[in-house]
């Protein structure tokens, strides 16, 4: 019977993937096309990126400014991955809020 306090660790060869902290906290994307911002939800977040969770209909570039009022930042934005209503972001720098931000 397996330990479920020490799972065995695996040997695959593949890297590990970095730990995601979960989370949940509110953000815009902000796409500077006509001062466009999209409401997301973050999902989980760490120190190079980030989950969004995004409307459906939402259409979301591949590089963009994702402010989150919590943190008090603009994080600047490539996609990594896009499945359904969620994409996967990497942070590649920050900026303070935004003026094009209306809240």
């Amino acid at each position: 019977m397996a330990n479920p306090v020490n799972p065995p660790q695996q040997e695959s060869g593949e890297p590990q993937r970095e730990h995601r902290p979960r989370v949940l906290k509110g953000g815009s994307v902000i796409t500077g096309i006509q001062n466009s911002e999209v409401a997301v939800m973050l999902r989980n977040q760490h120190a190079s990126g980030a989950e969004l969770k995004i409307p459906v209909e939402a259409r979301i570039p591949d590089r963009f400014l994702l402010y989150v009022p919590l943190d008090g930042v603009a994080y600047r934005c490539e996609v990594r991955w896009r499945r359904n209503d969620r994409i996967g972001v990497q942070f590649t720098g920050t900026e303070p809020k935004p003026k094009l931000h209306y809240g």
